[in-house]
């Protein structure tokens, strides 16, 4: 009997059998190393959902990983390979660690807002950037991202040893007000469940809805599908060059203050760990779509939470790195698990159009 499969279904089931294939490569590996694989994977599955601490744990994770996935996503569903998520987070962050720091007499009604907004204007002026001289001059978005990336890099550090250094040890900056910081959810222990992962599922619905019931977000995508053609029917593309990229980068520097204002209260060197670049893999696990986007920010930000309770039963945490590894070549390389889907799904296999 031959079953046909929509894109729908098949864009839900290629991340899933993408993440089943990992864990059974990432299994055989555990077992060369002499380590029993199920064991492993409970120690792992403890670490990420073993109580109100690692569920707590684990969103914070999350919280940002949304938001720098949406950040990618977004891009390149107008064709854009945004890969600056990681400087444009920092940029939101030093821009509102800078209005909450003067914020002491505000209140939160007006502070939280506030700083929220300037990391979000810093993350869109910082892609901004890179937008307008792709648009003008037509230089390539991934060296541009790139080489501003390192700039934010090194602006964080400046700040935090210079203008905004407070204190002894790590250089840091001084936390922002009381009136700037996000309440927590719930406190357990040392970790702390951030209000902030409410703020990262509201933002996911309303690109989802600029996408999808916008002319503003047909306009994205048709640039993204057939620039030559979008041109053609009339769409700008420079100002959708230039829209895209400030919009991504809005998104990522909303990332950047929700790490101020819900973790840290401040920043210091590297206090971004890499979830600019994790956005990248998110985006395409997440099929660039904004609700799969959040479940697979859920699904790195579990395996990265497992990971740490995995070295007590002896497994190097790296094997969370094979698995996303795995993951996104899988799911880069779709057609290869879409083959496997159908053989499986019926002997003549089929996908309706």
């Amino acid at each position: 009997m031959k079953i046909k499969l929509s894109k729908k279904t098949m864009s839900i089931l290629v991340p899933v059998t993408a993440v089943i294939i990992a864990l059974f490569i990432a299994a055989i590996v555990i077992l060369l190393i002499g380590k029993n694989p199920i064991a492993a994977y409970w120690v792992m599955l403890q670490g990420a959902f073993g109580g109100k601490a690692a569920w707590a744990a684990n969103i914070s994770k999350m919280m940002s990983l949304v938001l720098t996935g949406l950040a990618v996503g977004f891009g390149f569903r107008a064709g854009i390979f945004n890969i600056g998520a990681e400087g444009q987070l920092m940029m939101g962050a030093i821009f509102a660690t800078f209005v909450g720091i003067n914020l002491g007499n505000v209140s939160p009604a007006f502070a939280i807002p506030i700083t929220m907004l300037a990391g979000i204007l810093g993350g869109a002026f910082w892609a901004s950037i890179a937008g307008y001289l792709k648009a003008m001059t037509g230089a390539h978005e991934v060296i541009t991202t790139i080489m501003l990336n390192w700039i934010a890099v090194y602006l964080t550090n400046y700040f935090v040893v210079g203008p905004l250094a407070v204190g002894q040890g790590v250089p840091k900056s001084p936390e922002i007000a009381q009136s700037a910081q996000l309440p927590p959810l719930m406190t357990v222990q040392a970790n702390t469940l951030p209000s902030g992962i409410i703020v990262s599922i509201i933002a996911a619905i309303l690109v989802y809805i600029l996408l999808e019931k916008t002319t503003t977000g047909y306009e994205v995508k048709a640039v993204g599908f057939n620039p030559y053609a979008a041109e053609a029917g009339a769409i700008s593309l420079s100002k959708n060059i230039v829209l895209t990229m400030a919009i991504s980068g809005a998104l990522a520097g909303l990332a950047g203050s929700m790490e101020v204002m819900a973790i840290h209260h401040r920043i210091f060197g590297d206090f971004s760990g890499g979830k600019g670049f994790d956005g990248i893999s998110i985006a395409l696990i997440g099929q660039n779509n904004p609700i799969g986007i959040i479940f697979a920010a859920f699904l790195i930000s579990s395996l990265r939470t497992g990971s740490n309770a995995m070295q007590f039963a002896k497994v190097p945490d790296d094997i969370v790195t094979i698995i996303q590894g795995i993951i996104i070549f899988l799911v880069a390389a779709d057609r290869i698990v879409r083959t496997l889907i159908m053989k499986f799904a019926s002997p003549k296999g089929g996908e309706s159009k």
